[in-house]
């Protein structure tokens, strides 16, 4: 909800169980220790490019996997493929939320091209097979 609320300038969950567990563990300052190391949580473009060539190699990648081969966190793979890549799961596969214009075009060729296979014969229907019958 928090997140919600404020987007990236809040803290993720695991950022919170993260920081309760070392002020249990004594640390008494709030302010950032700055190691002179970029956080593994954060967003680059070379992150999101490296994963997205892992993702044209092979969609049936799930995000553990790529988390572990690119050595990221699970959570910044995956907002990057759902947010930055505009991509879900869909079964086995990876694919991009919206259609492109040409996506679109073509399934209006399709469409149209069936109607006129209709039109010019009424028997077209007993010639498509689907999958349910193989």
């Amino acid at each position: 909800m928090i997140q919600k609320a404020y987007d990236r300038e809040s803290l993720s969950e695991a950022q919170v169980f993260r920081c309760h567990k070392m002020f249990k563990e004594g640390r008494e300052s709030v302010e950032d220790e700055n190691y002179g190391v970029p956080l593994l949580t954060s967003r680059t473009a070379e992150k999101e490019q490296r994963v997205r060539h892992l993702l044209n190699t092979d969609r049936r990648l799930g995000v553990r996997m790529i988390a572990e081969q690119l050595g990221m966190d699970k959570m910044v793979v995956h907002k990057i493929i759902s947010e930055n890549l505009g991509m879900r799961k869909i079964c086995a596969k990876l694919v991009p939320k919206v259609l492109t214009d040409v996506q679109k075009q073509n399934h209006v060729d399709v469409s149209k091209d069936l109607l006129e296979s209709i039109e010019e014969d009424t028997r077209f229907f007993g010639n498509v097979i689907t999958g349910y019958e193989i």
